[in-house]
């Protein structure tokens, strides 16, 4: 199978979408399908040989988050010079409604058409001003995936329609055969409490660790915090907050993915005290499968991702005080955080990119079915099947018809 994948953010400055992409581009290259990924790239940035870069992406504040993207006139001719010489069976897009490369793509393509939302958001200005510009081309894509129950509930409430959920995968082997590095491991008196993530988002809840940190100290007096991730800013201010504090934490800067199996592995516990906007919990799942014990806010994708409490503990979004208290009690009880670990050894199977792609690998092969089933007489057959999903529109085709 020829399959496109288009990614409307930039690997310039990869997250959980890219991650994404690119995990799946290569679990179905292992598989022998053909896969084709476009998405925002300076020249200079080292990508996989199956990208095609479109180029620098500018910054958009979205979600609580900072979004690369790129849009406009040049853009749309890059997606479609791709798109005829791809000749796509399927073209999946990821988040079609941002105004980036992936509705370019929506705008441009006629053929078997997937698309995967990955937001999750209570409510969105964005998507409410967008929806009545996207909404006959949000009529083109044949099957719509959501990465959780909550991204899915995003989806039906702003836009209609509805999805099947299929998550995000995670290589779980990779993350469960990661070696322990010695400078990262704790002791019984001293453990070690791991974090992961942007440091100036304060979605992702550095600040809520940093508040709970003095009074994790105070009762367990020679805890040490590793906290990885890019943003000086986020540091500054961590620092401060923390004071005479600030020697117990570590500070990594970004880390490899060897360096971030490793941490997990080699943790005691890791903390995810993020307070909003994630639709999924991939960091959580990729720690369960390192063997990391769990501490999380009580987000309801991290609920679902630990199982409802049972593959770890939770407690109120934004609580320093109850952070502190959580994993004061964690780490006090070694039966309760064996318990977490072995139910999260089991859990995270479900997540594993091999499962994951079987299901996404359905819906493909389900709409090529009905594609096959029903091909509009005014069409080009061409453009639904075997490989040659064109990137001309309906009206290119139709004047080659009368000529």
């Amino acid at each position: 199978m020829r399959v496109g994948i288009v990614c409307p953010y930039s690997f310039d400055a990869p997250g959980g979408v890219q991650f994404h992409v690119r995990d799946l581009a290569e679990a179905l290259i292992a598989q022998g399908h053909e896969v084709s990924v476009l998405a925002p790239a300076d020249d200079d940035t080292p990508v996989p040989g199956y990208l095609t870069p479109v180029g620098g992406a500018i910054p958009v504040r979205y979600n609580g988050s900072v979004a690369r993207v790129t849009f406009g006139p040049r853009t749309i001719g890059r997606v479609r010079r791709w798109l005829d010489a791809g000749r796509f069976d399927v073209l999946h897009l990821h988040e079609p409604v941002n105004p980036s490369l992936s509705m370019s793509a929506l705008w441009t393509a006629q053929g078997p058409i997937v698309a995967t939302f990955h937001t999750s958001l209570v409510r969105s200005r964005a998507l409410q001003v967008a929806y009545p510009l996207v909404r006959q081309s949000l009529e083109k894509i044949d099957a719509r995936i959501a990465v959780s129950e909550d991204a899915r509930r995003t989806l039906v409430e702003h836009l209609g329609g509805d999805a099947v959920v299929i998550p995000n995968g995670v290589y779980v082997d990779t993350f469960a055969g990661a070696v322990p590095q010695p400078r990262w491991q704790g002791t019984p008196d001293a453990p070690t409490i791991g974090f992961l993530g942007r440091l100036d988002e304060p979605r992702k809840g550095l600040p809520v660790l940093t508040d709970a940190i003095p009074r994790i100290l105070a009762e367990v007096p020679g805890a040490r915090f590793l906290v990885a991730g890019r943003g000086d800013a986020g540091k500054d201010e961590a620092v401060a907050a923390l004071g005479e504090h600030a020697s117990s934490v570590e500070f990594l800067g970004g880390v490899s993915d060897e360096d971030k199996a490793s941490m997990l592995a080699s943790v005691d516990l890791y903390i995810a005290p993020q307070t909003g906007g994630e639709s999924f919990g991939i960091v959580l799942v990729e720690a369960m499968s390192a063997g990391a014990c769990v501490v999380a806010s009580d987000l309801g994708a991290f609920r679902r991702v630990l199982d409802d409490g049972a593959a770890g503990a939770l407690f109120p979004v934004g609580d320093g005080a109850a952070l502190a208290a959580t994993v004061v009690e964690v780490l006090a009880d070694a039966g309760r955080r064996e318990a977490y670990r072995d139910r999260a050894r089991e859990f995270v199977r479900r997540f594993d990119w091999s499962a994951v792609t079987a299901e996404v690998l359905a819906v493909y092969e389900m709409v090529l079915a009905a594609s096959e089933a029903v091909i509009p007489v005014h069409e080009d057959p061409r453009s639904r099947r075997g490989g040659r999903l064109l990137g001309r529109t309906r009206g290119d085709r139709d004047e080659e018809a009368r000529a």
